[in-house]
């Protein structure tokens, strides 16, 4: 294979891991670091950063080979999937079992320098990763079981600081899931009309015409279970201007999704980066401010 050919190879599965579309890696790492975050005080040790950041990275990849691998007879009869690497032909699903493997592999390579109970953890997190594309075979909102799948960095997180995991980091879990529920609705709405077609299950049919309020209930109880966080680890000013900051982006959306859009939909959807950057922008200032203002 000459170098043009490898090069070619290797740009698809670059799409195949969707590291052209990082938004979802993003989404992973938001909730992993309010966890890293929380639990050590607003001190995580850099080695145990570094190998959450880059095991998301690795586990997405790994997730996104695997949604693949579950619906490539699908994604060919959906205008905005058609076009990947395994619904094309263009990567047999054979070489896409191979990436997973090596991909889940690094991964697990990396959590073996975490304690035992974060090592036991990361092999739940792999189950969540495997099945949640079946999920959207037979449940009403796959969105739910999406939010326990990306939000599995919290509890491993809290683990891998503390050696154990307080009552706190099932309530950033669970807001965690309320969140995904709100943000993955709005990526439903975009495929509403193939996925009806095809007979996926999304919280976006499910809801019907009550997609829209669904989305917003879903941010507020996001916001409130953070802001209940907040007040039982006494946190300062700066974390709840952070949450409200959020809340400016969250209510935005209303905008952008209640004429039911396509892009516009889309546009909701990628913005929530943005509303995971600024609730992580917050517990960290806080934290520092904590660390230089110790009276504060």
């Amino acid at each position: 294979m000459n170098l043009a050919a490898l090069a070619a190879r290797l740009t698809l599965y670059e799409r195949l891991m969707r590291l052209d579309k990082p938004i979802g890696t993003l989404l992973l790492l938001w909730p992993t670091m309010w966890a890293l975050w929380l639990a050590s005080d607003g001190s995580p040790e850099g080695r145990i950063v570094w190998v959450f950041a880059l095991g998301t990275l690795l586990m997405r990849s790994a997730g996104c080979v695997m949604n693949d691998l579950a619906d490539w007879r699908y994604d060919a009869h959906v205008e905005r999937t058609r076009n990947r690497p395994l619904a094309t032909g263009m990567v047999s699903r054979r070489e896409a079992w191979i990436l997973a493997s090596v991909l889940t592999l690094a991964s697990f390579g990396l959590v073996l320098s975490l304690n035992r109970l974060t090592v036991l953890l990361s092999f739940a997190a792999l189950g969540l990763a495997a099945t949640y594309p079946l999920t959207k075979r037979f449940l009403a909102i796959p969105q739910a079981y999406l939010g326990i799948a990306f939000g599995f960095g919290i509890p491993m997180g809290y683990a891998a600081i503390l050696g154990t995991i307080p009552s706190e980091g099932g309530w950033l879990l669970l807001a965690n899931i309320f969140w995904a529920i709100a943000y993955d609705t709005e990526y439903a709405m975009v495929d509403r009309d193939d996925d009806l077609r095809i007979g996926i299950k999304t919280a976006a049919i499910t809801l019907g015409r009550y997609d829209v309020l669904a989305v917003m209930v879903c941010y507020g109880v996001t916001l409130a279970l953070l802001a209940g966080i907040g007040l039982h680890r006494g946190l300062g000013l700066v974390y709840y201007l952070g949450l409200a900051a959020a809340a400016v982006v969250m209510t935005y959306h209303y905008r952008l999704i209640r004429g039911r859009d396509r892009e516009a939909c889309f546009k909701a959807f990628n913005q929530n980066n943005w509303v995971g950057a600024i609730i992580f922008v917050g517990i960290f200032v806080d934290f520092a401010i904590r660390r230089a203002i110790p009276w504060t």
